[in-house]
């Protein structure tokens, strides 16, 4: 989309014409997607806000006076919601009793799934052997998608000792799976 025809799809929208709208969801959806998700590095959550970006701006677009500047004015709604999402999100809101549990749902074909179900294992059981502060700490990071500095805060340590736990923790469990794999 040029910018000719932005500035129009904007003025029209702006007017209340909702598949000009549409329009510019389909076209600024994957930068807004990609602008929320560094922040939450979640997908359900950002998925939400994403959605709630949208609402917000279609709601907020005829107060908009300078419509070139509509690319810049939607992601700065898009950061803004973002960090009100992370910094309201209840700790443990992601808590899961499982939280593989969907590594191994949804296989495309029976022998997808029984591999995907086999690593789940794996990787459950050498995340069993961790030490209890290792094994929350990688759960924190790479599954309920805390940042390090949430990490720092939960934790009540500086950033520098989340992020040498993290390679730690890693390390740890690549000699736990490596040595269940020569195990088996």
């Amino acid at each position: 989309m040029n910018e000719f025809e932005l500035l129009a799809r904007v003025r029209a929208a702006q007017w209340g014409d909702r598949t000009a709208f549409g329009e510019l969801m389909l076209e600024f959806e994957p930068e807004i997607t990609a602008v929320v998700q560094r922040r939450l590095r979640n997908h359900a959550d950002t998925a939400e806000v994403v959605q709630d970006v949208f609402l917000q701006a279609m709601r907020k677009l005829p107060q908009l006076r300078e419509v070139e500047r509509f690319a810049g004015w939607l992601r700065q709604i898009a950061r803004r919601m973002a960090i009100n999402r992370a910094v309201r999100r209840p700790p443990g809101s992601r808590a899961v009793s499982d939280p593989l549990a969907h590594l191994a749902s949804r296989p495309s074909c029976p022998q997808y799934g029984m591999l995907r179900a086999e690593a789940t294992d794996e990787l459950r059981r050498g995340l069993s052997q961790l030490r209890e502060l290792d094994r929350r700490t990688l759960i924190r990071f790479y599954l309920d998608g805390r940042s390090l500095k949430q990490l720092s805060v939960e934790f009540a340590c500086p950033i520098g000792t989340i992020k040498r736990r993290l390679h730690t923790a890693r390390s740890r469990l690549k000699e736990c799976m490596s040595g269940a794999v020569a195990a088996g």
